[in-house]
């Protein structure tokens, strides 16, 4: 232990909310150091407290919270005293001074903690101007040498450019660099990596720890992703519901957990050595009924057709873009989805997995006919009759949406917040004339115990349920009428690991109880493996890889598959990530790719196949020797 002073000290720290003039405990009693150029991770599902203990560090607590109890003693060179946070005022000259100077915090949706009407420069350089003496000229130079130094391409145009125009990654890069441009002594992650891809997560994670290192700065990293945790802490405080359950050196908590909460929250996580059949544990199961509305589909029914329930050929799609004018002067070609070809048999889940902007959503929208296509083949098959679903139109389509539903990926904005759950429900039910309101309100009802939720929540609305409810919500909905097919766009990507891990049992369970097929689309691969009987990897509109999920981990073949793999940072010690591995972005050009695999316009590509359904994106004529190679 060093024998420097910590950093930061919170001493018995208790926050209550108060709600309609009673007061809420949302922390009792929170305890923890951190020392100078130290991680500590602060690690436990949401509404255990985490946020709360940052905004309270960093003075920013909603105006109806108020620090009841405790201290947040704060020990800065920049300051040259020690002073307790939790009695500034937050509105003082002082706290000013030390939120965001010595004290920064990088906040977990870079979208909505950008302005959308100012650029990147400007919003960067502004804490800057708040914090340290600089003309405008010196704080724009040093702004686009930060941008640089978080590694944009071209810093010098970023600084004009506006969120809108980057993606996630340089989004969240852009935060970074707005918290560390003025070189603070604490810097706070709130869930810095949650909503992104897995190589763009790796690549932040890998960049913090640079700047880190070198400018000596400690970190407070709050997260629910115990392989962030095991790759980044030094020191691990784990909460539930507001209070400090377990604290201690990383090496310790992951290598001999005493809390049974902790237990659980690493049971609950998706890791590649689950044996055959093994289930994940949720901290809190879930118990779902079928009811006799429900429709069951008998192994018979499964078997009756050997045709694969869906076939999918050499799909395309292409976006004009428009920029630069009205006029369309400009404009330029996005190939979205690049002749995409693969099949599902009845029964199974077909995984879908690579980055954001890959294509699995557009290529999801086209097969459920959101989006027409270019050119290529759906074909649908009932069990009697193959259906050629691009040829659909009118009463045909509205009764072919019966068979194919979506589970969409943000459980918030997916719910009409003005419709109780029961309309939410119904809705389908009405739109396709199922029923009269007796039958509906019985359905309503079946589908609520289905997810494991009870019947007397349906006359709530959306914003009384969390969002692992919310998500449940909306797989009953999509199971309203009875589908065959389920396709899953990352169902589980916005939950904790614990709800995670029941969503994810709910759908297996659905699955073998409704013998439904899933196209189950993810950006994490421990999930995807979970899940999925066989994955299909896509980069920039194209399938890459196909395989059967033991042979795709055991053995992947191509270099974006590889790449993908590596990325993933692992909740044990044994397996650390490896940063020095994480190249910037070559793995997800397929230009720099290695012959055989290279796609640069110059020659085309073709499937081989490697036996036992395996199959690897090369260029037409290559040897199995060449991959060998």
């Amino acid at each position: 232990m060093s024998q420097q002073p910590a950093l930061l000290e919170v001493n018995n720290l208790a926050v209550d909310f108060d709600l309609q003039g009673s007061p809420v405990p949302a922390l009792k009693d929170v305890s923890f150091s951190i020392n100078p150029g130290e991680t500590v991770a602060l690690v436990g599902e949401s509404g255990s407290g985490k946020s709360v203990t940052s905004q309270a560090i960093m003075g920013i607590l909603p105006r109806n919270a108020t620090i009841s109890a405790g201290e947040i003693l704060y020990d800065s060179p920049e300051i040259g005293h020690r002073l307790d946070i939790a009695k500034l005022d937050p509105e003082s000259a002082q706290m000013r001074q030390i939120r965001g100077g010595s004290i920064s915090i990088i906040f977990q949706e870079p979208m909505t903690s950008l302005s959308p009407v100012h650029t990147i420069g400007d919003q960067i350089s502004e804490a800057l101007f708040l914090h340290r003496d600089a003309s405008r000229e010196e704080g724009l130079k040093l702004t686009e040498t930060m941008l640089e130094h978080v590694g944009f391409a071209d810093p010098a145009r970023a600084l004009n450019m506006y969120p809108f125009e980057l993606s996630g990654g340089l989004r969240q890069r852009a935060m970074i660099a707005m918290a560390m441009i003025c070189h603070p002594s604490l810097m706070i992650a709130d869930e810095p990596t949650t909503a992104l891809d897995v190589t763009i997560q790796a690549r932040i994670l890998k960049l913090i720890r640079e700047l880190q290192a070198e400018l000596g700065m400690a970190l407070l990293l709050i997260t629910h992703d115990l392989g962030v945790v095991a790759n980044m802490a030094e020191q691990v405080v784990v909460m539930y519901h507001g209070r400090v359950m377990e604290a201690g050196p990383l090496q310790d908590l992951f290598g001999n957990p005493q809390h049974e909460y902790l237990k659980a929250l690493m049971h609950a996580v998706p890791r590649f050595d689950l044996k055959p059949g093994e289930r994940l544990v949720p901290v809190r199961e879930i118990h779902s009924e079928t009811g006799a509305l429900i429709k069951r589909r008998s192994s018979d029914e499964l078997a009756s057709s050997s045709e694969p329930h869906l076939r999918v050929e050499n799909i395309s799609k292409t976006f004009h873009l428009h920029a630069g004018s009205w006029s369309g002067t400009g404009a330029r070609e996005l190939l979205a989805v690049d002749n995409v070809s693969f099949q599902i048999e009845r029964g199974e889940c077909f995984g879908v997995v690579g980055e954001s902007g890959c294509g699995k959503t557009t290529l999801s929208k086209i097969i459920m006919r959101a989006i027409t296509p270019d050119q290529g083949e759906i074909v649908y098959h009932d069990g009697n009759q193959a259906i050629d679903v691009r040829a659909l139109s009118g009463d045909d389509l509205l009764a072919f949406r019966c068979r194919m539903q979506f589970i969409f990926q943000d459980p918030y904005s997916a719910l009409n917040p003005r419709m109780t759950i029961f309309d939410i429900l119904r809705e389908p039910l009405v739109v396709h004339g199922r029923g009269d309101m007796d039958y509906q309100r019985e359905m309503a009802i079946e589908l609520l115990r289905l997810v494991g939720m009870d019947p007397r929540f349906l006359n709530r609305y959306p914003h009384s349920f969390s969002g692992g409810q919310r998500q449940r919500i909306g797989i009953a909905r999509a199971l309203a009428l009875q589908p065959d097919l389920i396709i899953c766009d990352e169902p589980v990507s916005a939950l904790d690991v614990s709800i995670q891990a029941q969503v994810l049992n709910l759908l297996k369970d659905l699955q073998q109880e409704l013998g439904l097929t899933y196209i189950f689309i993810s950006h994490n691969l421990a999930v995807i493996y979970y899940i999925a009987n066989r994955i299909a990897v896509m980069c920039q509109g194209r399938i890459v890889e196909i395989a059967p999920r033991t042979k795709l981990f055991e053995n992947p073949v191509h270099p974006y598959t590889q790449a993908l793999l590596s990325a993933v940072p692992h909740p044990e010690l044994s397996q650390p990530l490896s940063f020095e591995a994480i190249t910037e972005g070559a793995a997800s050009e397929p230009a720099l790719w290695q012959f055989p695999f290279t796609i640069d316009g110059t020659q085309k590509t073709e499937f081989m196949e490697l036996g036992e359904g395996h199959f690897v994106r090369v260029a037409v004529g290559s040897k199995p020797s060449d991959i060998a190679a």
